[in-house]
C-alpha cells in the first residue's frame, strides 16, 4: 500500500527540484512600458498624449480591453482611430502599446464563418481559433512572381462568361446605381463556384445588417457557406473597422492563395469604404482634396488591389480574383471614385437603373462593360459565340435607337432588330441559377444562328429551358469536353444545334 505514496513522494520531489533550478537560472529585469493618457474622444477617433515612441499604424489598447490603430503622428499628439465602441472612452482613459501592427487570424476554420475585421465571431459558433496570424497589410507580389491570366472564373451568368470573361487573379469592377443588383451579381458568383475548387470570401463594409444578413441566408440556403468566408463590418460599426475590413479580408484570402489555392474575393463595396476614409481624415484634420477626400485616396484602394494576381508556379500557383463593387450617383461613371477605380481594375461590369427599371435582368449594359483581360481566359468553345454575338447586339441596341424615329422599316432592319430583342431576352437570367458553360453556349449557339427567329418573345424562356435540359441529359459527355476547355468542333456544333432545334420545335408545337 506505500508503494503509490513512496512514487507520488519521488515525483514532487522531481517537480520542486525542477523549480528551484529554474528559479536560480531566471533573472528579473525592468522592462519600460510606455502608457498614453486619452486627451479627447472624437465620433471614431482619439486623441491620446504620453506615447512618444509610438509607431504608425501600430494596435494600442485603451483601459477596459478596446483597441485602437495609430493614425497620425503629430508632434504633441497620436491620433488613433478606434475599433471599438467609444462608449466607455473617456478623457483620461489610460492607453498601452502593444508594439504590434494589425494581424489578424488567417487558417481553415475561418471557412463557414461570419467574423468582423479583426476575426472575432459574430455568427453565435464561439471563438475562432486559428493557429496562424498574418498582418493584414502587406506588399502586394512582384512582378517576376506573377503569371498570366488565361483561367476562366465561371460566374454561370450568360452575359458575364460570354461578353466581359474573368479570369482567375483578375480584378473586375462592378459598378452602378444603387439596387440596380450589384451585390446580386457578386452572390450569384459566389454560389457558381459550388464543385469548382475555388475558396470565397465575402467582405462587407458599410453595409445595413439587415441586407448582409441575408445575404448570409442565401449563401446556408444554396450550400455556399461551406466554402465562403464572411468578413463583416456594418454600418453602424466604428470607421476605423470599416477601413481596415478590406486589408483584414484580403490577409486571409491571401493565406490561401501562398497555399495554390484560387480564392475570389468581393469587396461591398469601396464607395463605403473611400466614406469611411474620408470621413476619418477629416475627423484627423488631414488636408482635404477633390470632393473633400485626402490626396492619398487612390493609393488606399491601389495597394488593396494590387494584391489580388495570378502567382506563378515557382510561388504555388495560386489566385486571388477581386469582384470590388462601387455605387455610382446618376450613372456618373466620371464621378472622382469611379474614374479611381477603373484605371486600377482589369475591366468593369456596368449595371444600368434604365435596363433594370425596363426588366432586363441581370442589368448589365454590354456597350459600357468590358474586361480588359479579354477573350484569353475564356473557354475555347465562346470564341465561336461571343463575337458574332456583341457584334449583333451592338448592331440592335444602335438601330433600335433610331428606329423610333421611323415609321417604315427595310426587311433587313426589322430582321436585324427581331434578332436583337430575341439576344437581349436570352441574355437576361434569374438570379441563384447560374449556368453551366457547355449549356451557355448551347443557348446562345442557337440564338446567333437565327434557331430562335421564329419562337414568339413570349416564349424564349421557355425555349431556353427547353434547351438547357435536352443538352444536359443527351449530350452529357460533349459538355464535359467544352468545360474541359475543348474546342468547338464542327461536329459538336452541329450537335448542339440538331438538339437545341428539336427542342424548340417541340415548344413551338404546344
Amino acid at each position: 500500500m506505500r508503494q503509490p505514496e513512496e512514487a507520488l513522494q519521488t515525483v514532487l520531489e522531481d517537480i520542486f527540484a525542477l523549480y528551484d533550478r529554474i528559479l536560480k537560472q531566471h533573472q528579473p529585469q525592468l522592462r519600460s512600458q510606455e502608457i498614453g493618457i486619452v486627451q479627447s474622444i472624437g465620433q471614431g477617433i482619439a486623441r491620446v498624449v504620453g506615447l512618444p515612441h509610438v509607431q504608425a499604424e501600430e494596435i494600442v489598447r485603451f483601459a477596459g480591453g478596446s483597441l485602437g490603430m495609430v493614425f497620425n503622428l503629430d508632434p504633441e499628439e497620436v491620433g488613433v482611430i478606434l475599433l471599438d465602441s467609444s462608449d466607455k472612452l473617456q478623457s483620461g482613459t489610460e492607453v498601452r502599446r502593444t508594439g504590434k501592427v494589425l494581424d489578424v487570424p488567417v487558417g481553415n476554420t475561418l471557412l463557414g464563418r461570419v467574423i468582423d475585421p479583426l476575426g472575432r465571431s459574430l455568427d453565435g459558433k464561439g471563438l475562432v481559433r486559428t493557429s496562424q496570424r498574418r498582418p493584414a497589410e502587406r506588399e502586394a507580389p512582384a512582378i517576376m512572381d506573377r503569371a498570366p491570366v488565361n483561367v476562366p472564373l465561371q460566374t454561370g451568368i450568360k452575359a458575364i462568361d460570354a461578353l466581359i470573361p474573368i479570369g482567375r487573379g483578375q480584378r473586375e469592377l462592378i459598378l452602378g446605381d444603387r439596387q440596380t443588383g450589384k451585390s446580386g451579381l457578386a452572390l450569384d458568383t459566389i454560389i457558381n463556384q459550388k464543385g469548382k475548387n475555388i475558396l470565397c470570401i465575402y467582405c462587407a463594409i458599410g453595409q445595413r445588417s439587415a441586407a448582409v444578413a441575408k445575404l448570409i441566408a442565401d449563401l446556408y440556403e444554396h450550400d455556399a457557406m461551406a466554402y465562403t468566408t464572411v468578413v463583416m463590418a456594418a454600418g453602424e460599426e466604428p470607421p476605423g473597422l470599416q477601413f481596415i475590413a478590406p486589408y483584414a479580408a484580403t490577409a486571409m484570402a491571401e493565406y490561401f492563395m501562398d497555399q495554390g489555392r484560387d480564392v475570389l474575393i468581393v469587396y461591398d463595396d469601396l464607395t463605403n469604404h473611400a466614406r469611411a476614409y474620408r470621413e476619418l481624415s477629416l475627423l484627423m484634420r488631414r488636408p482635404p482634396g477633390r470632393e473633400a477626400f485626402p490626396g492619398d485616396i487612390f493609393y488606399i484602394h491601389s495597394r488593396l488591389l494590387e494584391r489580388s494576381t495570378h502567382l506563378n508556379s515557382r510561388r504555388g500557383g495560386g489566385s486571388l480574383t477581386s469582384l470590388p463593387i462601387l455605387e455610382t450617383e446618376a450613372q456618373n461613371m466620371a464621378a472622382y471614385i469611379p474614374t479611381n477605380l477603373i484605371s486600377i481594375t482589369d475591366g468593369q461590369i456596368y449595371l444600368s437603373p434604365v435596363l433594370f427599371q425596363k426588366g432586363v435582368l441581370p442589368a448589365i449594359e454590354v456597350g459600357k462593360s468590358v474586361s480588359r483581360v479579354g477573350g484569353k481566359t475564356q473557354l475555347s468553345a465562346y470564341r465561336a459565340v461571343s463575337g458574332d454575338l456583341r457584334l449583333s447586339y451592338a448592331q440592335f441596341e444602335e438601330l433600335e435607337a433610331f428606329s423610333r424615329f421611323g415609321t417604315r422599316l427595310e426587311e433587313s432592319t426589322r430582321l436585324t432588330l427581331e434578332r436583337g430583342r430575341r439576344v437581349r431576352e436570352i441574355l437576361k437570367q434569374k438570379q441563384y441559377v447560374p449556368m453551366a458553360a457547355a449549356v451557355q453556349i448551347a443557348v446562345l449557339l442557337s440564338v446567333t444562328t437565327g434557331l430562335l427567329d421564329r419562337v414568339p418573345i413570349a416564349k424564349i424562356a421557355v425555349a431556353e429551358r427547353a434547351i438547357a435540359s435536352a443538352i444536359a441529359t443527351q449530350l452529357a459527355d460533349l459538355c464535359l469536353q467544352i468545360e474541359k476547355g475543348d474546342v468547338l468542333t464542327d461536329h459538336a456544333r452541329k450537335a448542339f444545334l440538331k438538339v437545341s432545334e428539336t427542342a424548340i420545335a417541340t415548344i413551338l408545337e404546344v
